[in-house]
């Protein structure tokens, strides 16, 4: 009778590893699906920009034409654009990584919840004056439990790091991107 049960725990677990690694690939598609719809817009955006550019430059008749063409504010524009470009690609996989925690989340109050349950089964039937094998394996059973919240607790730790250096290397580019030329490198430009 407890092989049948362990047979029946195996197979639910597994079958919910399965589910859960279906629902990962699922995430996987839409996040994929998603980065091409941004990456069709963005070459869409660049080409109608080369475009636009390449008609300025061919009707540039004179070299203060070429100076005004080239100022510092068209850089910019082109700067928030790639700003904006990453705020989105950074959405998309943040969405995903978040996706991907709630699963490893849930997946670790399963198999906690499976163990805890097999165990209670277990030591039920233990044989009389077992009771000393018992209460020795219920505290290290008791400590091993420890391991899934602190297994937990990593992963929230490493997915709030993963989120603040993505958002800081994003306001550190963004920053980068808003930072006004300086009047020299500007009068370099227009010369």
């Amino acid at each position: 009778m407890f092989q049948t049960q362990l047979n029946d725990q195996i197979a639910q677990a597994q079958a919910k590893a399965v589910e859960n690694a279906k629902h990962l690939a699922q995430v996987a598609v839409e996040s994929a699906q998603e980065l091409a719809e941004i990456n069709q817009a963005a070459a869409k955006d660049a080409l109608a920009a080369a475009q636009d550019t390449s008609s300025q430059l061919l009707a540039i008749k004179d070299p203060q034409q070429l100076a005004k063409l080239a100022q510092p504010e068209a850089a910019q524009e082109a700067a928030k654009y790639a700003a904006a470009y990453q705020a989105k690609v950074n959405q998309v996989v943040r969405n995903g990584n978040k996706e991907v925690a709630q699963v490893v989340d849930a997946s670790i109050d399963d198999a906690r919840a499976d163990l805890v349950k097999f165990v209670k089964e277990a030591t039920k039937t233990a044989p009389a004056g077992a009771e000393a094998f018992v209460s020795a394996f219920q505290t290290a059973f008791d400590a091993s439990l420890q391991q899934f919240d602190q297994a937990r607790a990593t992963a929230t730790d490493a997915f709030a790091n993963f989120e603040k250096s993505v958002d800081a290397a994003l306001a550190n580019i963004q920053g980068q991107y808003a930072a006004k030329p300086s009047k020299k490198s500007a009068a370099k430009l227009a010369a």
